[in-house]
């Protein structure tokens, strides 16, 4: 799950250095939308799949209700980080997509929003704990 994170920072990342560069197309930008989209939803697949292991998993071991309800609180926050990252990186990228003059603001919205959903996933990690 560490590996997903770290390559989900990589590619936001590659984005936002990419972005700097002025001379981007609109058409261009278009699909670095949709592959980001793309990208995004690759991940929370990849994260739900994770999660799912995980619980089967601990299920398995026979492990106390505690221990199940402790890797569903996990999934559900790693989902929703891994979500968080996703729709930041798609955000991210259709601000690339206005005009400079309106760049910043609208990655300021997208980094707000970003901060916002990484605080209720920390939240309810922590509601959901047993």
């Amino acid at each position: 799950m560490e590996f997903q994170k770290i390559a989900l920072a990589g590619v936001a990342a590659l984005a936002l250095i990419a972005g700097c560069h002025s001379g981007k197309t609109p058409q261009r930008t278009a699909q670095d939308v949709e592959a980001a989209q793309q990208e995004a939803q690759r991940e929370v697949e990849r994260a739900r799949a994770e999660a799912s292991k995980d619980l089967k998993s601990a299920a398995k071991v026979g492990s106390s209700p505690r221990g199940v309800a402790q890797a569903k609180a996990e999934g559900a926050y790693d989902i929703a980080m891994v979500k968080a990252d996703g729709e930041h990186n798609v955000a991210t990228e259709k601000c690339l997509t206005l005009q400079a003059p309106l760049q910043q603001a609208c990655k300021d919205g997208a980094d707000a929003e970003y901060e916002t959903a990484k605080a209720a996933a920390k939240a309810t990690r922590v509601a959901r704990q047993p």
